[in-house]
Formats: C-alpha cells, sequence, structure tokens
C-alpha cells in the first residue's frame, strides 16, 4: 500500500513543476579522509526556471549525484525571484552586479543579438527566459559566485511601470521623455 501511494506522490510531484525547467552548471566532488580511507560525497549547483521571468539557484551536497541534483533543485524552486523582461527578450536597463570577489555587467541588447554570455550566466539567462543580452564576468570564475553576482544584478532591475509607480507618475510620463528625444534628434538631422 506504502509503494502505490509514493508512486502516486512521486507522479504528482511530475505533474506539478513542468512549467519549471532546471540546468545543472557544476557538480564538485569532495572528499573526506577517515581512519579506512577516503568518504566520497557530491556538491550540486543548479539553475531553475520558469523562462517567463523567474529564477532561481540552489546548491545540494550529498553521497550520490542524483541525490545531490534533487536537493539542489528544490532549494532552487524556494529561492526563485521575479524579474521584469522588456518584451519579454531583454533586459529594461544596464546593470551591474556583485557577491564577494565575483562582479558582473548585463547590459540590454537589441534583437537577434543572443545570448552572449559565460557558462554559469548563460544558464541564468536561459532559465530566466532572456534572448537578447551582453553580458561580461570580471573577478572570480567561480560559479557559484558568478550567479550569487548576475542574481545580485538582476534584482536591480526595475521596469518603467515599478518606477512610475514609485514616483505616482505614469507610465507614458516616464517613457515620454526618452520617446521624445530620438524624434527631435530624427528632425534635427532632417533639417541638416
Amino acid at each position: 500500500m506504502a509503494r502505490d501511494d509514493n508512486r502516486r506522490g512521486r507522479g504528482r510531484r511530475e505533474e506539478e513543476t513542468p512549467e519549471f525547467a532546471d540546468r545543472l552548471v557544476a557538480i564538485n566532488r569532495v572528499s573526506k579522509t577517515v581512519k579506512g580511507g577516503k568518504r566520497f560525497g557530491f556538491a550540486a549547483l543548479v539553475v531553475v526556471g520558469d523562462q517567463k521571468g523567474r529564477v532561481g539557484f540552489g546548491k545540494g551536497k550529498a553521497k550520490e549525484v542524483p541525490e545531490a541534483i534533487r536537493k539542489a533543485t528544490e532549494q532552487a524552486k524556494r529561492q526563485m525571484i521575479r524579474v521584469p523582461l522588456r518584451e519579454g527578450r531583454t533586459l529594461h536597463h544596464d546593470m551591474a552586479g556583485r557577491h564577494g570577489a565575483g562582479k558582473v555587467v548585463m547590459r540590454t541588447a537589441p534583437e537577434g543579438t543572443g545570448i552572449i554570455a559565460g557558462g554559469p550566466m548563460r544558464a541564468v539567462f536561459e532559465m530566466l527566459g532572456i534572448k537578447d543580452v551582453v553580458s561580461k564576468s570580471l573577478g572570480s570564475q567561480n560559479p557559484y559566485n558568478m550567479i550569487r553576482a548576475t542574481i545580485d544584478g538582476l534584482q536591480k532591475e526595475s521596469s518603467p511601470r515599478m518606477v512610475a509607480q514609485r514616483r505616482g507618475k505614469k507610465v507614458a510620463d516616464i517613457l515620454g521623455g526618452k520617446g521624445d528625444a530620438p524624434a527631435a534628434d530624427a528632425a534635427a538631422d532632417a533639417d541638416a
């Protein structure tokens, strides 16, 4: 009887979470020297996202790789953040993130650029659903610090709607100043 319940529980979990995609970023084998020899364990770093503006990362440690990945995935789902995307494909503005010695710079990009980013950062952007971004990792190459710095930068992003709400204005007022400048430049070029 317990087996049937357990199987049903597993089936339910699989039906419940197809909305999230996950990406294994790093696996690290660690050893502990004991009296009889060495005991090996594994640490996994996983990024999870719905590819519609939500992303999270987690790390898990266990004696076996699948168990470490499972723990990391569960932690990532608990720690998800929401990031506003422009047109569902890129960032609203350029930003920098930092964690420890890891520094990252992320820039918005025109359509068709693709994801220009290093390994761990690329995983975060793909799980987030970003299609066009240019980024550079400076400082630490440690994947844990790179992902934390990327998440730190993404948390700083604000959409025009958020800025308008914070200032008590309309979105058109916020975007209006930007939208008029290129039209004025184009008119000046036409006159010259």
